[in-house]
Parts: C-alpha cells; sequence; structure tokens
C-alpha cells in the first residue's frame, strides 16, 4: 500500500486530539502508514491573508484530507477554508468523528461532496484514507457545493 500524505484539519479547540491523531502512525498495535501536513500549531497571526496562505502550504503535496470532527468544528470558519480549499485541489476527503461526536457535528461539504465519515477506529484510518485517495483520482476535482466562511482565528 502506498504512504498517502495527508492534510489534518480539525478546529481549535481538538488540537490535543488532532496531535494523538498523527501520532497513531507510531503505534505498532495500529495499521494506518502516511506523511501528515498541518497547522498543529497555531498560526501567529491575525491576517486571514497570511493564515490561508499558511494552510494553503501545508496543503501543497498532499492527496487527502482528514477532518477531525469534533463538537465545534461544523462552526469553524478555518476548517470550512480547508475542506473548501483541498475539494479545490482534488483531494480525497475522510471525516473522522472523535469519540463521542455525533453525525449532526459533521461539516455538511464533506458528505455534499462525496466525504467519506468514520468513527474513531485506528484500525479502519489506513483504509479510509486509500478509499478517499482512490475516490480522488476517480473524480479528479470534485464539483464543489457550499460557501466558504471568512473567519479570523483557527
Amino acid at each position: 500500500m502506498t504512504t498517502r500524505r495527508v492534510f489534518i484539519s480539525y478546529e481549535g479547540s481538538d488540537r490535543m486530539k488532532a496531535k494523538g491523531f498523527r501520532l497513531l502512525r507510531y503505534n505498532k498495535n495500529v495499521d494506518v502508514e502516511f506523511h501528515e501536513r498541518h497547522l498543529l500549531d497555531p498560526v501567529n497571526s491575525t491576517n486571514d491573508g497570511y493564515i490561508r496562505r499558511c494552510i494553503n502550504d501545508q496543503l501543497n503535496g498532499t492527496s487527502v484530507t482528514v477532518v477531525l470532527v469534533g463538537e465545534n468544528t461544523q462552526d469553524s470558519d478555518w476548517v470550512d477554508y480547508e475542506i473548501q480549499r483541498s475539494l479545490d485541489k482534488g483531494n480525497g476527503i475522510v471525516a473522522v468523528k472523535l469519540p463521542g461526536v455525533g453525525d449532526d457535528k459533521v461539516p455538511d461539504k464533506i458528505r455534499e461532496n462525496g466525504g467519506e465519515v468514520v468513527g474513531w477506529n485506528p484500525h479502519e484510518f489506513d483504509d479510509a484514507i486509500e478509499r478517499a485517495a482512490s475516490q480522488r483520482s476517480k473524480v479528479g476535482k470534485a464539483k464543489v457545493r457550499g460557501r466558504v466562511g471568512a473567519g479570523c482565528g483557527r
């Protein structure tokens, strides 16, 4: 199986869970392999244009975006922007619901554009990433629905 380069998207209050997600690839009991791009350390700026450039830089070279879905993800303008930019560049999308998070918290833009939603089961992540990469190669750039919100802060 190919090692995928994934972009990890998350809402700011889920930062520690995002760090835990990226560490799964080092767990010998979990069969998941990827190289990640992310903004796990907050961008030290309130300039929206600069933050967008940082996000776009991290998206370069990725083929799949993993959106970690927590209680507030659907309300994050920055996650919305990351999903939109991922779709614009043709990335496959996988939503991973954090433990205890319901389906109602998954951003609409993910399902509207064919993104898969999986629960928190590390043994499923590798296969879900592969399916997203495969979907990406079949459809090319996605037909994107929804709008990008403009907000500040991650």
